[in-house]
């Protein structure tokens, strides 16, 4: 016997369906919802096993298909017929609902309701240490900026390391900061929409590839950002996987920086609710980053919150490789280089070790204005070093290129039309 539950919202096809359904003497229709809020309610119930629900019903997406699955109800996605029945099969299996019949076809969709899915094949998981490294994109690398808790300063690197990558060939600024992202702060953009919750709310309805060019804010020819979250308690709308997705499309289009957050600590709420775990969106970072910029302050604070931030690392996402960035040096401290890179060496094997000196009025003149550091202070030493970094963390894109053309205004000027 087959429990189901049906969302179609008076669509034409629900009645047929249920005359259909209701013919089988092994299916029974236990309750037509009113909604997918109403289906996903009733089936946390766990007294059905099968959810027939119309592909185009408001709520309908990815989130809805895994709170199904974890209360054991297989979906069965109705789609209209015709030449949209293969947009509808697309669009299911992007969402994560793999049987999508056609509207017209009722024996295909008493068949689905009757017949369970496949069982996907184990994949095998290779040992922590035998992973292979991510290799780079073919159009791009993906680079994500993180630190340890402290105010290393991650945004500050991230939006210098990109803008220097800029100049030299097309690049992404993502801000995946589960806890209240600054970059459009810093950057002087003033954007009415999330670029971040766009795109959780494209990978929920599985229009994501479809939508991807309208979520960067474009700041010159080569540069774009990808805004974060207006405010930290809207974490709770990027479901799991959105990251992913959304650096998976962007290294297709050139270099991605990603400014993470900095706890990898595990939410305990995930096991006993739908709602994702807050520090995912870091983790998926850097999981699918093909390189992690580590950011540490060159004091005994910073550094120790650096070692212990390193371990961490190592625990969470493992065999990503890892890239030092010494952030504020300064001759006050009383240490050279080489004093800080023999500490460094005790407890970390990066693939580099840079160092960024302190330079307060260019990275000020940068933040007062909106602009980026390549902007405001484009021979300073800061931005020198930064190029280091990029000539590191993406070989081969180094070399002179002609002036960009800024696309919007700095703070405080009017815009201009391009």
């Amino acid at each position: 016997m087959v429990v189901v539950l049906i969302v179609a919202a008076g669509a034409p096809w629900e009645s047929p369906a249920l005359a259909a359904l209701g013919a089988r003497s092994d299916v029974v229709v236990l309750k037509r919802c009113v909604d997918v809020d109403d289906l996903l309610a009733t089936a946390a119930a766990g007294q059905a096993e099968v959810a027939v629900v119309g592909l185009d019903a408001p709520g309908f997406d990815v989130r809805a298909v895994d709170i199904l699955r974890r209360h054991g109800v297989r979906p069965v996605a109705v789609s209209p017929s015709g030449p949209a029945i293969e947009a509808g099969r697309v669009r299911g299996a992007r969402i994560g609902a793999a049987s999508v019949v056609a509207e017209d076809d009722l024996d295909g969709l008493v068949e689905a309701v009757r017949r369970p899915e496949p069982a996907a094949p184990p994949r095998e998981v290779a040992p922590l240490d035998e992973r292979p490294v991510a290799a780079a994109g073919p159009d791009g690398r993906v680079v994500a900026v993180w630190g340890a808790g402290g105010a290393p300063g991650r945004t500050t690197v991230a939006t210098g390391l990109a803008a220097v990558l800029a100049t030299r060939s097309p690049t992404m600024l993502v801000d995946a900061d589960p806890y209240g992202g600054s970059v459009a702060q810093v950057l002087g953009v003033l954007d009415e929409v999330s670029g971040l919750l766009a795109a959780a709310r494209l990978a929920g309805s599985g229009t994501l590839a479809e939508g991807f060019g309208g979520l960067p804010r474009a700041l010159d020819e080569r540069l774009g950002v990808v805004t974060g979250l207006p405010r930290p308690d809207r974490w709770t709308e990027v479901r799991p996987g959105t990251v992913e997705a959304l650096l998976d499309l962007a290294r297709g289009r050139g270099h991605v920086v990603v400014d993470t957050g900095f706890s990898l600590e595990e939410d305990p709420a995930t096991d006993y609710g739908s709602r994702p775990g807050r520090n995912q969106l870091t983790v998926e970072a850097l999981s699918c980053a093909d390189e992690v910029v580590v950011v540490g302050t060159a004091d005994p604070v910073g550094l120790s919150r650096l070692a212990r931030g390193l371990v961490e690392l190592r625990e969470t996402v493992g065999q990503v490789p890892t890239r030092l960035v010494v952030n504020r040096m300064r001759p006050t401290l009383g240490w050279s280089e080489q004093d800080v890179a023999s500490m460094v060496a005790g407890f970390a094997r990066p693939v580099g070790l840079h160092f960024l000196p302190e330079d307060r009025g260019a990275v000020d003149r940068a933040l007062v204005t909106g602009r980026t550091l390549t902007e405001s202070a484009p021979d300073s030493a800061l931005v020198r070093a930064l190029s280091e970094v990029a000539d590191a963390v993406a070989p081969g894109s180094a070399g002179a290129v002609p002036r960009r053309r800024r696309l919007r205004p700095r703070r405080g000027e009017a815009a201009r039309p391009p």
